[in-house]
């Protein structure tokens, strides 16, 4: 009777284990939508810019900016213009004359 409830406690036991290493596996994937300062997972800088520049004016420029902005905080805000709040530290560089720097 003894060891009959013991192997049912850790079966419980083993289960709810099992269920929380997943939960936290899921929650760890799930949090990396949008790559900042992370080492690990490098983005393409160079594709993300091709389509953040391809209404530019001056697409050599804005290619070279972003470029730069990209290597330094590996993340590019999505669209052509704007969306400065995905990636703040893209939004947060400025020039010496406090403009911002990343198209």
């Amino acid at each position: 009777m003894a060891s009959s409830k013991f192997l049912l406690a850790s079966v419980f036991l083993s289960l709810f284990l099992l269920h929380q290493v997943q939960f936290h596996a899921v929650q760890a994937t799930s949090s990396t939508a949008i790559p900042q300062n992370d080492s690990t997972m490098k983005i393409d800088c160079g594709g993300a810019c091709a389509i953040r520049c391809q209404l530019s004016s001056r697409p050599n420029l804005c290619k070279r900016a972003c470029g730069t902005c990209c290597a330094r905080c590996n993340c590019v805000p999505p669209g052509t213009s704007g969306n400065l709040e995905a990636c703040p530290c893209y939004a947060s560089l400025t020039t010496r004359d406090n403009k911002r720097k990343c198209p």
